[in-house]
């Protein structure tokens, strides 16, 4: 796949845009997570509020860029078309769910957390992209899906 200036400068624009908006919102501090995660000690709801808000607005989106012909600055759509819920997908999603308890950082977060990195997070990191390593090295076995009809 070819560089296209364009198409990057849109990405590290919403990229930047989405970090801003997880440090604006306090959730690039573990802390908030794990309070919110905490609910049998002092439950934090400030992510509760982040997704509430965050819902609508994706839904929007969602509903105005699939309107349109195609994307601004690709061919067509990269929408997932798997569905089957097999043991890779349990397994990563209990992973991910285990590493987020445990650390407070999903990887957006912790990506944005980067400009003021410490050890904790800087492990998180380390950690984050062995675990991708090693889903490469895993084997495929989903079956292919037929495409989702139009408008789903």
């Amino acid at each position: 796949m070819s560089c296209n200036p364009v198409r990057t400068g849109a990405g590290l624009v919403a990229g930047a845009v989405f970090g801003a908006g997880l440090a604006l919102s306090g959730m690039t501090d573990p802390s908030v997570v794990l309070g919110f995660l905490d609910l049998a000690g002092a439950w934090d709801p400030a992510l509760l509020f982040v997704m509430i808000a965050a819902v609508p607005v994706t839904f929007l989106g969602y509903r105005l860029a699939l309107a349109q012909a195609r994307p601004l600055f690709a061919d067509r759509f990269a929408l997932p078309t798997a569905r089957a819920i097999d043991a890779r997908l349990i397994g990563g999603s209990a992973l991910f769910g285990l590493g987020w308890g445990l650390a407070g950082w999903c990887p957006g977060p912790a990506i944005a957390s980067l400009t003021a990195p410490g050890p904790a997070l800087l492990g998180f990191v380390a950690a984050m992209l062995a675990g991708l390593w090693a889903a490469r090295l895993m084997p495929v076995t989903t079956k292919a899906t037929p495409p989702l009809p139009p408008g789903v």
